[in-house]
This record gives C-alpha cells, structure tokens and sequence, in this order.
C-alpha cells in the first residue's frame, strides 16, 4: 500500500567527457547566474528591502527594469530562476536571524513574560517584524492589530523594538557567493533527445547537447552542476515519489551507532563494520595531504586536485554507509527504530590523532540518511534520551562499565558486547517512552 509523498533528488550524469568549447559556454551561464544572485543578495539582503521580498515579485519587478539582464545577455529562463534562488537564501537569512533573536530573548533575565509574548507575536508576524526593524508605521488587519495592540499596551514597547533592531543587526549577515560552476534550469530550457539533453546556450537558438549516462527524461526544474576540470556535469533532479508501506515491517529494533561499527541491533547484528577503517584511511589521507599542503605552501601549489579527490573519498564513504542502510532495512524489517541521540563533534582532547578520526566520523550523514530512508519505508524512528546509554545494563539496570568492548554489569554480572547492550538500553527506553505517552492520552 502507498500512502503521501516525499521529495527525493536523483542525478544524472554526462556520459562523456564534454568539448571544451560546450564546457565554457555552460560556464559562461554559471558565471551569469552568479552575478545574478550576487546583485539580489546586495541590493535586497539588508534590512531596507525586507519588505520586498515576500512572496518576490516586486523583486522580480524591479530586477526587469533594471536593464542587468540585458546588459548580461542571459536568457530570461535562467535570470528569472536566479533571482528566486537568491531571494530563497535570503529569505533563509531572515528566519536563522530571527531564530536567534528569539533564543536570545529567551535567555534574556531583564524580560518578563509579557516582554517575551510580544516579541513572539512579533517574530511571527512577518509584515510586524518588517515594519519595526525599517522605523515605519505597522499597518495590520483589524483583529491581529487588537492583538498586537494589547500586548504592546503591557510593555515598554520602545525598549522592544530597540532590542529588535540591534539584535538584527548583530546577527544579520550579507550573502555573498563565489559558486560559478552550477545554474537552476526550468522546462523552458532543455529537451530531452535520445540519449542525452539539450540545454539551451546565451546564443539564440542554439541549444548545448550532452550524452547521459541513462535515458530517463523529466519535466521540472533541475539543477545543473559542472565540473570543468574533469569535462563533466551532473544533473540534480528532485522528484515527488511515494511514500512504501511494508505489511511484512514488524519488528521493533534498537539500534546503537558507532564510530568503527556504523550500528549495532538490539540482537547484535552488525551493519557497516568497515566503517571505521574507511574513517581512519580518509582522516590519515586529509591529514597526509595537510602536511604535503604547509610544507609546499610557498610554491602555492593549489588545492583544485585535493578538493576533486577528498569529494570522491566522501562520495565513496557515503555509498558504502547507503549500502549498509539498505541492507539494515531488508534484513531488519523494522516497523520502530529506537535510536539513541548521536553524540556532538566534542571538544579537542589530549590525543589529536584521536580528534581527527572523530571529526571525520560521519555521523551527521548517517542520521539525515537514516531519517530519510524511515520515511521512504514508512518506518517510525524514535529518538531516546542517550545519557548513560552506554554504562547501564540492559538486563537489571544497573550500572557497568565497558572495556575493549566489552560491556560488565556491577550488580548481575552481565557480560556483553558494549555496542549490543547499549542498542538494548535504546529499546528498552523507547518502550518506556512510548508507554508513558499512551497512558497520558487514554
């Protein structure tokens, strides 16, 4: 049975090296689209255009009146797709920055609730929030402006709207990009032929043909990224596919993750074992490459050809942890995962060798591909409290410690995988959970 809908990015690839000549007309639009979005990001990332930039189109308006497309030469299929794209990271900007005004409000001990209520209604309303940071009047609809008028009339509101404004200008930070080796590309600007694409150029009616690597064919925006060293491209196209829902997913598993051992099952199956040997090779790799680097720095050797090879070595990694993912799912069958929070990068300790392998562990990818691959499979991850996971016995609850791996219990005398046990402390304490939250609600 199928049920909702998720965006997924599939690629394709150019199936040959592309001519040099196709290559510099392709950089030529990345450049152009740059320079797009570095013009967006000067002239409205401030806060005087922070009125102007939901839901765009006055942007948009001002951007056709400007005369830069014209003086660039760039097809309106890609100037248009620049300018949203910029006005999509501003608009990012805005919410970061007033994500971090609201936790520092909430921080803040001078404040008292009304103070933080009003701050809260300001923060959400955008066309408020606008008004106050530009110095002008707020002009809302009849009921919401009662609201804002109430909880202004309980609080120093001058007070307010200074702290706003000071607090936006601290945190808000002018875009800038020097990506010129990738463009946003709409319908309008490619067709699909036999055995490749053809993407349109800066030259009128001339259309750039590339040879792909399958013959899949999409009608929808795509992102084309280019790699001129190596005489490629790649093509990122986000799809809508359906979300599966296994009859046969029964299982509940806990799981523990790992910096050697990607995880760890309540049952002790193991899945990414050559994990931490992939991790060693590649930190001793960055950390080699980092010595060639200082030692050569004066003949400024560049770092194009390092930059190429650590991608591939991350590109490598990442396959085998998807591999390893897919094959937890197959064999698991799990309909719960209970899994512990996965610890932060930590602070820098006495063996530096040691840092570095931890640096390089790829936690933060192993927990955005697990995340995803739960939704695609209908499978519910819940996430448990991780303190002292590792050193409480999974059979009496008591506490143990672990060495070489091996998991000892103080009280039962409980002997173990570290790993296993710790997997069977994430089940345990996500039934618990899950428990407590059904006796809350019957």
């Amino acid at each position: 049975m199928l049920t909702n809908r998720i965006c997924k990015t599939t690629r394709q690839y150019s199936r040959s090296r592309i001519p040099e000549k196709d290559m510099e007309a392709l950089q030529v639009i990345a450049c152009d689209y740059c320079t797009v979005k570095n013009y967006i990001y000067r002239r409205y990332g401030g806060a005087g255009s922070l009125d102007k930039i939901y839901p765009g189109y006055t942007v948009q308006n001002e951007m056709t009146e400007s005369g830069l497309r014209a003086a660039l030469g760039l097809p309106s299929v890609y100037f248009y797709l620049a300018i949203f794209d910029a006005l999509g990271d501003i608009k990012a900007q805005w919410t970061q920055v007033k994500e971090k005004i609201r936790a520092a409000a909430g921080r803040n001990e001078n404040f008292g609730g009304a103070d933080r209520r009003y701050l809260r209604f300001v923060l959400k309303v955008h066309v408020c929030f606008a008004a106050i940071i530009q110095g002008k009047e707020i002009k809302l609809p009849r009921k919401m402006k009662d609201t804002f008028d109430g909880l202004a009339g309980l609080v120093d509101r001058r007070r307010l709207d200074s702290y706003l404004k000071r607090q936006a200008r601290k945190h808000l930070r002018r875009l800038c990009t020097e990506e010129r080796n990738g463009f946003s590309i709409s319908k309008k600007a490619y067709r699909y032929e036999k055995d490749g694409i053809c993407i349109a150029s800066k030259e009128p009616r001339k259309r750039i043909f590339i040879p792909l690597t399958d013959g899949n064919q999409y009608e929808r925006q795509l992102f084309v990224k280019l790699y001129p060293q190596e005489q490629r491209l790649e093509i990122a196209v986000p799809l809508d596919v359906q979300i599966k829902s296994h009859m046969h997913y029964d299982n509940e598993v806990g799981i523990s993750a790992g910096m050697f051992a990607m995880l760890t099952t309540d049952q002790g199956n193991v899945y990414g074992e050559r994990l931490g040997e992939l991790t060693m090779q590649y930190a001793d790799w960055v950390q080699a490459q980092a010595k060639r680097h200082r030692e050569n720095k004066e003949s400024n050797p560049g770092r194009k050809k390092y930059y190429a090879q650590k991608q591939k070595r991350q590109a490598q990694m990442h396959c085998y942890i998807n591999a390893e993912l897919n094959r937890f799912f197959e064999e698991e069958r799990p309909k719960t995962v209970y899994f512990p929070k996965l610890p932060g990068a930590g602070r820098a300790g006495a063996v530096r060798k040691h840092n570095l392998y931890a640096h390089m562990w790829q936690r933060g990818y192993i927990r955005r591909r697990l995340e995803q691959k739960c939704i695609e499979h209908s499978v519910a991850l819940v996430e448990v409290y991780a303190k002292d996971i590792s050193t409480i016995c999974s059979q009496c609850g008591g506490f143990g410690k672990s060495v070489k791996g091996i998991f000892s219990c103080r009280e039962c005398g409980y002997q173990g995988d570290a790993k296993e046990n710790a997997a069977r402390n994430a089940k345990n304490r996500g039934r618990d959970a899950q428990g407590r939250h059904e006796e809350r609600t019957t």
